[in-house]
């Protein structure tokens, strides 16, 4: 069993649903020409995806275009359905980041014939993810720097202040559908910058004061 862990208290917990945001920066759904959504667009991984830090992603056989999506994860720490927005912070036990790795080229086939695309989100190795920082050492979530580099290049700069749902209604809307329980994990959305990623390289996702994670490509 996959678990997440809690920096600096030993705290780990058992790795329940990786919920995920689609289509949260404006920037992002531009270079993807997609159209902006009405409603956050959610999709969700396995615990069985999770690789940590030092880990190794493994494109699979059946795709030629593996994208790189660094994100803010949020760790949940309290069980809450229907949660009102002025009361969401309030289940979170942590804070990291994540690299949610797509198919891109097999995700548009399955899009264009109207077929769920599980299989381009939610492969072995998909989610990269780092430890967990409490709560109390971030002091706002939507002021935070989302870095990502390929072989040290930058492919990816961008600010949390540029989310279309703030985490607040993320959880909140997400609670709505879904029971958060202790240990799910919540993907927030990928700002600008996406792009390939093949055999040999090595990437590295940071948020600055919360989480660095670094991995390679087999």
């Amino acid at each position: 069993m996959k678990s997440a862990t809690l920096v600096g208290s030993g705290m780990e917990y058992p790795i329940g649903k990786i919920l995920c945001i689609g289509r949260n920066y404006a920037d992002h759904i531009r270079e993807l020409g997609n159209e902006p959504p009405e409603a956050p667009v959610i999709f969700m991984k396995p615990a069985s995806s999770v690789i940590g830090d030092g880990g190794t992603i493994v494109i699979p056989s059946y795709s030629k275009d593996c994208h790189h999506e660094a994100e803010l994860a949020i760790l949940i720490g309290k069980e809450g359905r229907d949660i009102p927005r002025e009361q969401a912070l309030e289940h979170i036990a942590g804070y990291g980041v994540a690299i949610d790795l797509t198919l891109r080229d097999v995700q548009a086939e399955l899009k264009k014939k109207g077929l769920p695309w599980d299989i381009a989100k939610g492969f072995d190795t998909a989610c990269p993810l780092s430890g967990f920082v409490p709560p109390a050492q971030v002091s706002d979530p939507q002021d935070l720097q989302i870095r990502l580099t390929v072989n040290d290049e930058t492919r990816q700069d961008g600010s949390t202040s540029l989310m279309i749902h703030t985490v607040r209604d993320i959880i909140s809307h997400m609670s709505g559908i879904f029971t958060l329980e202790p240990g799910d994990v919540i993907l927030t959305g990928t700002p600008a910058g996406v792009s390939a990623i093949i055999s040999g390289d090595r990437l590295v996702a940071e948020i600055p004061g919360v989480a660095r994670l670094h991995v390679s490509v087999r």
